[in-house]
């Protein structure tokens, strides 16, 4: 079947599910619908030849490079310690605690091809944890902890895989070996990540300043650096996936110094966003659409993991490996608490304890996704010398299970976890407040005000025009600071000032933006305040600018 049909037809199926899961009387969360709509596809003949490496290529980078560019910065280095146990720590723990657990638990897999399920189970899919609890939102600390955690740990997971899979094509492991090829994969691909957006952004701004800025060009840009990060990272055989996630960040920190134009940046979020929206949509229902195809070969499955030909005994496998994945999870999370309770009482601090609820909800959340479906179908064939690769189809079954039934638990019990659920990780106080911010964008503007009034012009009608203009501009502001209003202004408010005011509203809130990105600089203020206002002077720019242009 052409590639250009599978991609419009899983195009088509993503909208249909969209449209269904807002018409279903009972909010069913998207990944599940999305399966099924898959598995619906497969039955009626549709059929896609699987590329893992493919698409790891298509598929994964854009959606870390974004999760990495959007992902609240203070929020992620604050909260760098649970990130790393979780991202880092917890890898590790999974990849021993299960590879052992798997190896006895399945005899007839080897101990290296346990060790590379294991390490394929250990990365989480934080999109579909976003999607289970679109009606049961979790705690703002937590899911920032849990995005974090997924930006890291596909890269860690990846690592160890890749290395339990070496260890059963040769029969050989040095656990410094791996040590130092971690660092090494890992390291190297934190400086890709920040080489590429370094270049790519200081080359862009040069540019820009000799030729002027083009939303459609800039967007482009943007589309093509996950994919440079990714190929360069791997290129020199370290980590893409964390060079990927890696130049998302750098990338949000190269614009604080040279923002783009207000269009540019509406107009991006909108093409991201359906980036974003396709590219999730279409992983799940091609897992759905590969389902079918792993039912019918449950026989060999069965028979291959030494249970014979009962079907029941190696789902049963399935059933027992995500339960005692959510268990080491919950585990390796109330004794990090513990510790961390600890060795603040040693230090004579008082640290209060997350209700257990709290943990659940963590150790439910750890739901499985496209890094493992993809790692997984890049098990080898065959060994070396020919005959086939030890428990394939188990572990590839397996895998494929976890994350169906990690769906499913996820989809039933998160919501019900956090349904009423109390703020148990509250955020830090900010050193500044949004009311504080907008004062200061405020202050800034009626000095750009004041500035532009100063410079003469040369037709004094219109000159007057722009003096009772400004009358109306700074009453505006003034009011924000002398009376409290902030509220800002509506578009259908804005679309009604004259021509000369709405120059000087441009140019006062150009100055507005200014003050923001100088705020967010110093670190003033946080990511969260400075997109939300910075967001909030985008849109009221965009609609003076469509007006002007009529």
């Amino acid at each position: 079947m052409p590639v250009v049909t599978i991609v419009l037809v899983f195009l088509l199926t993503v909208v249909v599910t969209g449209f269904i899961g807002r018409l279903l009387p009972i909010k069913a969360p998207m990944p599940l619908l999305q399966i099924g709509a898959g598995a619906l596809l497969s039955a009626f003949g549709f059929n896609v030849e699987f590329d893992p490496h493919l698409f790891l290529l298509l598929f994964i980078p854009p959606l870390l490079f974004l999760d990495g560019w959007r992902i609240p910065k203070g929020a992620f280095f604050r909260d760098w310690k649970p990130i790393l146990a979780l991202a880092i720590g917890l890898v590790f723990f999974t990849v021993l605690g299960m590879g052992w657990f798997i190896e006895w638990l399945v005899p007839a897999m080897p101990l290296a091809v346990a060790f590379a399920l294991a390490a394929i189970l250990s990365p989480t899919d934080p999109v579909a944890v976003g999607a289970m609890t679109a009606n049961a939102p979790l705690p703002p600390r937590v899911m920032h902890i849990l995005e974090g955690e997924s930006l890291l740990n596909d890269a860690t997971g990846l690592v160890c895989f890749t290395f339990a899979v070496t260890a059963a094509m040769t029969g050989v492991f040095s656990p410094t070996v791996a040590s130092i090829s971690f660092l090494k994969v890992a390291g190297g691909g934190v400086v890709a990540g920040v080489l590429v957006a370094a270049i790519v952004g200081r080359l862009n701004r040069w540019l820009v300043r000799r030729a002027g800025e083009e939303p459609g060009i800039q967007i482009l840009v943007s589309l093509l650096i996950p994919f440079a990060a990714y190929l360069a990272a791997e290129h020199v055989h370290v980590s893409g996936i964390l060079a990927a996630a890696v130049a998302g960040i750098a990338m949000h920190y190269g614009e604080l110094s040279g923002r783009p134009l207000a269009a540019t940046r509406m107009q991006r979020t909108a093409v991201w966003d359906t980036v974003q929206t396709a590219l999730n949509g279409i992983i799940f229902v091609l897992l759905g659409e590969q389902l079918p195809a792993m039912i019918r070969r449950l026989p060999e499955a069965a028979e291959a993991s030494g249970s014979g030909n009962d079907v029941l005994h190696l789902i049963g496998y399935v059933v027992v490996i995500t339960l005692m994945l959510g268990a080491l999870r919950f585990a390796w999370v109330w004794v990090s608490i513990r510790l961390t309770i600890f060795r603040a009482a040693i230090r004579g601090e008082r640290v209060e304890a997350p209700a257990t609820r709290l943990l659940a909800i963590i150790a439910t959340a750890g739901v499985r996704g496209a890094i493992t479906l993809a790692g997984i179908l890049t098990l080898p064939l065959a060994l070396a010398d020919g005959t086939p690769f030890p428990a394939r189809d188990v572990a590839v079954f397996i895998a494929m299970g976890v994350i169906l039934l990690s769906l499913l638990i996820a989809s039933v019990g998160l919501p019900l976890l956090a349904r009423g659920l109390e703020e148990q990780l509250p955020e830090p106080e900010r050193r500044d407040t949004e009311a504080n911010a907008r004062m200061a964008a405020a202050e800034a503007a009626l000095r750009r005000i004041d500035k532009v009034l100063a410079t003469p012009l040369t037709d004094p009608q219109e000159e007057a025009v722009r003096a009772e203009a400004a009358v109306t501009v700074r009453d505006v502001y003034q009011r924000h600071i002398d009376y409290g209003d902030l509220s800002g202004e509506s578009a259908e408010d804005m679309q009604r000032v004259a021509d000369a005011e709405r120059r000087l509203r441009l140019a006062a809130l150009d100055a507005e933006r200014d003050t923001l990105y100088r705020l967010r600089r110093a670190l003033v203020i946080d990511d969260e305040v400075h997109q939300k206002l910075v967001h909030e002077i985008d849109l009221m720019e965009a609609t003076l600018t469509a007006k002007t242009a009529h």
